[in-house]
Order: structure tokens, then sequence, then C-alpha cells
């Protein structure tokens, strides 16, 4: 029965006591990317809150606001977009080579946006 359950068809090995699929490095990746942007999104989306809170008592937090919005909804973006990538790349739909490409896309495009232009 072991024998059976590790011999599997596809690429992607069926773990023994289950046969839930083992991860493979691009889901790893997948992974990281969807937690990490994930748990940034969160973070921000808890700043807003408190910015909200207090944007009152101190008008020079309004300023910052605006950007923080933006951020936050970058990011939360970018989660959604890896979350379809991972699922995807996990149930081997025929649409995971697209959902990956958009993600690896609107991860450069993050970093793009972010990265310093002012080295000299």
């Amino acid at each position: 029965m072991k024998v059976e359950a590790l011999r599997c068809r596809s690429k992607y090995r069926r773990h023994a006591a289950g046969g839930a699929l083992l991860m493979g490095p691009l889901g790893f990746l997948t992974g990281v990317v969807l937690g990490s942007a994930a748990s940034i999104a969160l973070v921000l989306a808890m700043v807003v809150v408190i910015f909200a809170l207090t944007s009152g008592a101190h008008p020079s937090i309004g300023a910052e606001y605006p950007r923080l919005l933006a951020t936050a909804g970058l990011f939360a973006v970018l989660a959604g977009i890896a979350g379809l990538a991972f699922t995807g790349l996990q149930r081997r739909r025929p649409w995971r080579w697209y959902a990956q490409a958009a993600m690896w896309l609107a991860l450069a495009l993050l970093g793009w946006y972010y990265w310093p232009r002012d080295i000299a």
C-alpha cells in the first residue's frame, strides 16, 4: 500500500499517510510570498484603523493616510493573487501557470514601485 501511494504518475508525490500532496519548491516560494504579503497587508490594515482613530488628535497623520491606504491595498492585491497562485498550484488547476505569472509580475511591480530612485 505504501509503495503504491508513493508511485504516482503526477510530478508531485502523494504522502502515504493521507493522500495529501507534498509541496514542491515553487509551492513553498509561493507560500512564502502569500504569507508575507498577507501579514504585511493585515498589519497595514491595523495601522489604518489606528490612524483613523487618532487622526483627530494628530492632524499631521492625515497627510500619511492616502499613501498608507494605497500601500495596504497593493499588498492586499498581492496577497489575493498569491492566494490564487498557491491554490492553483496545489490543486494542479489548468490556469495555475497564469496565476504564477501574475503573482511574480505583481511582486516585481511592487518591488519596482518601492525601489529607491534617488540612489546616486
